[in-house]
């Protein structure tokens, strides 16, 4: 039998793919339904055990509320007041809509059912791949783009991988950009006693509705910023409440940025790492349920409100024709 395995699994009336790592009891369960990691449990010294929190039932799951764990595309996080310009042309993305019901989040895939494209389980890894052809003209208010889309989640001795892809399949240059929500339940101690790590040299200012300055001014150096968004050397999350983006990640020799979280009671920790983009924590105060239980970490390609802003037009923007990568992961410290 070998290390690694792949099965399937149902939620409901979801299918799941599961990816399994016999030697070290760690075990990777993914719905279809968004391409969404409902779970990641692991041994934790002598016992195994969750390290996510995500959607608990088919109920949930189907109705993604909170987002938890979602695949966000062809934009992550907000756009503000689901309006936006790309090369000249203003679109719509609520239209029609008002007040609280314009708010656009997260992209279009949250209740995508993913096709299988393959699946490979061997001595060195468990790995599968998701594949989509949802986004196209006319699907979505004011996205007339063609965009096919995978995602490859690969479980091996280091971690898990995710790797994004995006091909332009239409006539015209699209603006596209990816990002993952995933939520992390170290254990049930109180967050405010885990230990946050974020290697950033800035952090994106916001207004009240943690849309972007704009300009220069929504790159706010470090060592300006509120001390207590500060956590480029490892310390406590205390009562911060976090809903931050932080940028100019610094790398590691290996050329990845992490973001550490950690538990010192139980010594449980996770490190969600990613080769470029933006980083927002989220300490779930305003989670639709378990408010400050779990932490999101959230690796981006930019920032949240990127298609309304011209420092992010070369990043979010992709030919016809073209495709662009992005790998994030999660490590686990047992």
């Amino acid at each position: 039998m070998s290390r690694f395995t792949v099965t399937r699994s149902t939620l409901g009336a979801n299918e799941l793919v599961v990816l399994v790592d016999a030697d070290a009891d760690r075990e990777v369960r993914i719905a279809r339904r968004g391409a969404t990691v409902l779970s990641i449990s692991t041994r934790w010294r002598d016992e195994t055990r969750p390290v996510t929190d995500g959607f608990r039932d088919a109920k949930e799951l189907v109705g993604h509320k909170g987002s938890r764990f979602a695949i966000m595309t062809p934009f992550a996080n907000r756009v503000n007041d689901s309006r936006y310009t790309f090369e000249g042309t203003t679109y719509d993305l609520q239209p029609g809509a008002v007040g609280a019901d314009r708010a656009s989040r997260h992209g279009f895939l949250r209740g995508t059912v993913f096709d299988v494209q393959r699946e490979q389980g061997d001595d060195s890894k468990a790995s599968v791949t998701l594949v989509t052809d949802a986004i196209r003209p006319g699907v979505n208010p004011g996205y007339p783009f063609a965009l096919d889309f995978s995602v490859t989640f690969t479980l091996d001795e280091h971690g898990l991988t995710v790797e994004a892809k995006t091909r332009n399949v239409g006539e015209h240059a699209a603006p596209t950009f990816f990002g993952w929500h995933p939520y992390f339940r170290l254990s049930e101690n109180p967050i405010e006693a885990w230990e946050l790590r974020v290697p950033a040299d800035k952090v994106i200012a916001t207004d009240k509705d943690f849309i972007p300055l704009p300009g220069t001014s929504a790159w706010q150096a470090m060592d300006k910023a509120d001390r207590a968004l500060d956590f480029r050397k490892t310390r406590a999350i205390g009562a911060t409440e976090l809903n931050h983006t932080y940028a100019d990640l610094q790398l590691d020799t290996d050329g990845k940025a992490r973001t550490r979280l950690r538990d010192p009671k139980t010594g449980a920790g996770i490190a969600v790492w990613q080769e470029r983009g933006v980083m927002l924590v989220f300490t779930s105060d305003t989670a639709d349920r378990d408010a400050r239980k779990s932490v999101a970490l959230e690796p981006m390609e930019c920032m949240p409100d990127a298609f309304n802003r011209d420092d992010c037009t070369p990043l979010i923007t992709l030919a016809a024709g073209q495709e662009r990568r992005f790998v994030c992961g999660v490590e686990f410290d047992t």
